[in-house]
């Protein structure tokens, strides 16, 4: 059961009497798939008095980047508010119809995606304008004890990553805005309160949910999608590279420009990595391997994702990492969240040296979470 499902169950009693606004999207759905906004309006009535939406808009269609602009909702008949538009915290007037703010999306579990810090930001617009903040918590797609990936260095602090976990962190969004609230990574705290989920536990991942998945985004279409996007997101934001945007499974694909698919494949198949499979493929001037992720891997995929991009920076002969600069650059480290990697590829530094540097601070990161987890 989702905590809006429990909630739901217990007829909303914890926004009764309130007026109500809710960060919402096409995954904010029930067990049973009706959506939250039409399911609290059935229950609240007028108590439901605001939509906020974040990057993507509330169906989820826009792409990657770009600004939501704020409309009315053909739903509910409520203003939504965009969140990913002039600004991305809600303002002290979007705030001033309310009384509690909800935080209601599907996340993937990933540091650089970008609901947790819409979650993360409205955290501090609620302590600073006096709002009661709620999270109805949902499953992490990749399950609970999936921790892996550099940290992140205070200096590039972003959008795509707004605190400093993992870069896959195993955790619910109730589970970080909990450890975020007595960590000190929210510059105000909020009175909160979250909703648990009722029969999850860290060992499921998607599939054993039973519930069945909503692309959370147009390139993060199926359930597995969480698991090829850390396996070749940073690779991605390299230059002359192919990671299948616009195929049949969006990051699913490893390639450089002019890349022979039977060398890398060959290197791919030299690295030990259970669970995960390739095979050659080539495409309007890339080629590469593309991937076979079973949702029980046991491979660090964050790791996997650097060996990939050394792999093919070398068969390019440096260029794919030579041609980043300006702002691609920059949101490369942002995402990565630290210039180490950049500094690292450019010296050719060995894939599995650069993945070994982070194996300390995750197992260290693993201990400071615990106080902090859910869910057994």
């Amino acid at each position: 059961m989702l905590g809006v499902d429990v909630l739901a169950s217990r007829g909303f009693d914890l926004l009764r009497g309130k007026r109500v606004g809710l960060i919402t999207n096409h995954t904010s759905l029930t067990g049973r798939g009706e959506q939250t906004r039409r399911a609290m309006q059935r229950t609240l009535g007028g108590g439901l008095t605001a939509l906020y939406a974040p990057e993507h808009g509330i169906d989820g269609s826009i792409k990657a980047g770009v600004h939501v602009s704020t409309r009315r909702d053909s739903v509910t008949g409520l203003t939504v508010y965009s969140l990913y538009g002039p600004t991305r915290k809600p303002t002290p007037a979007m705030l001033a119809p309310i009384d509690v703010l909800v935080f209601d999306l599907q996340d993937i579990g990933c540091r650089s995606y970008t609901y947790i810090s819409t979650m993360i930001v409205s955290m501090e617009a609620a302590a600073e304008n006096g709002k009661l903040f709620v999270v109805l918590d949902r499953p992490n797609p990749m399950g609970g004890w999936r921790v892996e990936g550099p940290p992140l260095e205070p200096q590039w602090k972003s959008f795509v990553g707004q605190v400093p976990v993992p870069y896959v962190h195993g955790m619910t969004a109730g589970e970080i805005a909990h450890m975020a609230c007595s960590r000190g990574w929210v510059s105000s705290v909020p009175r909160m309160t979250t909703v648990k989920m009722q029969g999850w536990n860290r060992s499921m991942v998607w599939q054993d949910t039973g519930l069945r998945w909503h692309p959370t985004s147009p390139n993060i279409p199926y359930a597995t999608s969480p698991f090829y996007y850390v396996a070749t997101g940073i690779l991605g934001g390299a230059a002359a590279v192919d990671v299948g945007i616009g195929s049949d499974n969006p990051f699913g694909y490893a390639g450089g420009s002019g890349v022979k698919p039977a060398t890398l494949l060959a290197s791919c198949q030299r690295w030990n990595t259970p669970g995960v499979s390739y095979s050659p493929y080539s495409r309007n001037g890339f080629g590469g391997v593309k991937l076979h992720i079973d949702p029980r891997n046991s491979t660090d995929l964050t790791g996997l994702d650097v060996m990939l991009l050394t792999e093919i920076n070398r068969l390019t002969s440096g260029k794919t990492v030579r041609a980043m600069s300006g702002s691609k650059l920059n949101l490369f480290n942002k995402v990565f969240g630290s210039e180490s990697l950049h500094r690292d590829l450019l010296r050719g530094t060995p894939g599995p040296v650069i993945a070994s540097r982070w194996q300390r601070w995750v197992q260290s990161f693993r201990s400071q979470r615990q106080g902090f987890l859910l869910y057994a």
